[in-house]
Formats: C-alpha cells, sequence, structure tokens
C-alpha cells in the first residue's frame, strides 16, 4: 500500500492547478510548472485539497500512484515557495565567481570552468567558496547542482573539492611513513 500516494495534499493560497486529461499545470507565484502522468492514475482536486487514486492494487499502479503524488506535491511547492541548494568549494585556490550570465569556477585544472545558466534557475555565488542552485522545478535544480558538484567532486584525503552544503565526507587516513 502506498503511503504517500494516499496523503491529501493541501492547495496553498495562490497557487492554481489546471488539469488536462492526464496533463496537470501548476501555477503560482514564483512561476508555472506542466507536467504529463501516467493516463491510469486519476487525479482530483475538490475545494483546495488534491487526492491522487489509482484503478487496482497492480504492482506498476502502486508505484506510479506515489510517484505522481511526490511530483504534484514538489510541483507545488515548487511554485509557492521554491527550491534551493547550496555548495561550498573547498580547497587553496578553488573559487567561483559570476561573469554575467556565467559562472567561472577554479578548481585546480588548467582551465577554468564555465556553466551555463539554465532556463528558469538561477546560480548566485554569495562568496567566492559558496554557489547557490535556485529554481522552481526541483528535479532541475538537483541536476544543476549535482553537475556543479561533478566539476570536482570531495576527495577522501585531504577534503579539497565542490561538496553539499552540510554534506559530510569521510575523511581516509594517507600513506603513513615508517
Amino acid at each position: 500500500m502506498s503511503r504517500v500516494g494516499l496523503k491529501s495534499l493541501e492547495i496553498p493560497e495562490g497557487v492554481e492547478i489546471i488539469q488536462d486529461d492526464n496533463t496537470i499545470t501548476v501555477k503560482g507565484p514564483k512561476g508555472e510548472l506542466t507536467r504529463t502522468f501516467h493516463k491510469d492514475i486519476t487525479v482530483k482536486v475538490e475545494d483546495n485539497i488534491l487526492t491522487v487514486e489509482r484503478p487496482s492494487d497492480h504492482k506498476d499502479h502502486r508505484a506510479l500512484h506515489g510517484t505522481t503524488r511526490s511530483l504534484i506535491g514538489n510541483m507545488v511547492e515548487g511554485v509557492s515557495k521554491g527550491f534551493e541548494k547550496s555548495l561550498e568549494i573547498i580547497g587553496v585556490g578553488y573559487r567561483a565567481q559570476k561573469q554575467g550570465q556565467t559562472v567561472v569556477i577554479n578548481a585546480g585544472y588548467s582551465h577554468p570552468v564555465e556553466i551555463e545558466n539554465h532556463e528558469g534557475i538561477e546560480i548566485e555565488v554569495p562568496a567566492n567558496t559558496k554557489v547557490t542552485v535556485k529554481g522552481i522545478d526541483k528535479e532541475l535544480v538537483g541536476a544543476v547542482a549535482a553537475k556543479i558538484r561533478a566539476i570536482r567532486p570531495p576527495e577522501p584525503y585531504k577534503g579539497k573539492g565542490i561538496r553539499y552544503e552540510g554534506e559530510y565526507v569521510r575523511r581516509k587516513e594517507g600513506k603513513t611513513a615508517k
């Protein structure tokens, strides 16, 4: 039984949900998101409460039930509050700076790495060792943050690299002199 799918979703004030067959559009103060869901899953909106229903207890329907509810919940939260991921850059000489619409990251390579702004995503550099990715689409915010982290993932010996804020990197002991 899907526990996530059974939860009803309260729609906050200022958010509007438009349903066209199996395509759902969520409009809010921060923007608009559209997504197409599986045809077997039914979405009902009554009195600012959204419920997701499945036709049977088949394995595929149970899986789609919770996934659909989570995706719609993320869409509603995105257009009302937005999502944010923060990264920190650790290492001597490692830094980031914003130049117009691009973010330039120096991470120990022979060349600086440039990250272009994606549509619907805002990349900020509040300090030269911090990068913040903001947007209304949770999936896209996570993907851009992962792309930035992949430039130089944190290494376990000195801890240098780009990591999510608050991420724990398990340290290893290096070679010992005898």
